[in-house]
């Protein structure tokens, strides 16, 4: 069994990992280099174990502690962490009502042209920094069906623990890597034999409807940012340009809602 460790000093050098939570300049920076990234809640703990991902430590109240330990029962390494729920909130930097924090170690980087070999639907996030927004989509992907997603190198992280959260977990399950740039990731989507769909405004854009009644058999839809869309790079780089058609002077949707309606058109679920 872990170890259970009373908390007795919130400055402990052992507690760094979920130290200044709330601190997301810091911790966008921190998580990835130091090879972390933190799950939040029971459910989603339990969610990357399931994946295979090895916890470092749990923070938790004393009344999740039971729970707790029997979710890491078989990792003897990993120590937990009990404190009060004030002295929680001190580490922490909020009020932590979802039960537990574990601190996991970060799985090592997939390699997008390997990820490719199976799939038949991915989605690409080209540069997109909300948090919620990301873990949205994931979650998108996986109740739609769609077999990975590709995020480009200044995409908000995908492990970053609101992105978690936001998704159910989902990130955890999914399959993701990140591209390099444009060229280099055109001729990777190709050689797996992908036809690239941006989903954009323009004057030659294709009704997704249209589009997808006679999709290709693999598909990789591309997602741009919130505010300015996808890059001109980016839709250059497509082999079709795709909108979803509006109503009522509406030009277009949210990133997350406008994923889950180009999957539920382009998988059939």
């Amino acid at each position: 069994m872990p170890v259970v460790i009373q908390v007795t000093d919130i400055h402990d050098s052992r507690l760094d990992d979920f130290s200044k939570l709330t601190d997301v300049a810091l911790r966008k920076v921190r998580e990835p280099s130091e090879g972390l990234y933190i799950a939040e809640s029971r459910k989603v703990i339990g969610r990357a174990l399931a994946a295979g991902h090895r916890p470092r430590a749990v923070l938790c109240p004393h009344d999740w502690l039971d729970s707790v330990l029997e979710l890491v029962a078989n990792f003897d390494d990993c120590p937990v962490f009990v404190a009060e729920s004030e002295v929680l909130e001190e580490i922490t930097g909020y009020h932590l009502h979802r039960g537990a924090l574990a601190s996991m170690h970060r799985p090592q980087p997939l390699d997008p042209g390997q990820l490719l070999v199976d799939a038949k639907t991915v989605v690409i996030l080209e540069d997109i920094v909300d948090h919620t927004n990301v873990g949205a989509v994931f979650r998108s992907v996986a109740g739609l069906g769609a077999d990975a997603v590709l995020v480009t190198p200044s995409c908000a992280d995908p492990l970053y623990r609101r992105s978690i959260r936001v998704s159910m977990g989902t990130v955890l399950q999914v399959p993701w890597a990140r591209l390099g740039g444009w060229s280099e990731s055109r001729d990777v989507l190709h050689a797996a034999g992908f036809h690239i769909v941006a989903l954009a405004l323009s004057d030659d854009s294709i009704d997704l409807r249209r589009f997808a009644a006679n999709r290709p058999d693999k598909v990789a839809i591309v997602l741009g940012t919130e505010g300015d869309g996808l890059s001109s790079a980016a839709i250059s780089s497509a082999d079709s340009v795709v909108r979803i058609p509006m109503q009522h002077g509406v030009d277009s949707l949210n990133v997350a809602a406008a994923s889950a309606v180009a999957l539920y058109a382009l998988t059939g679920n």
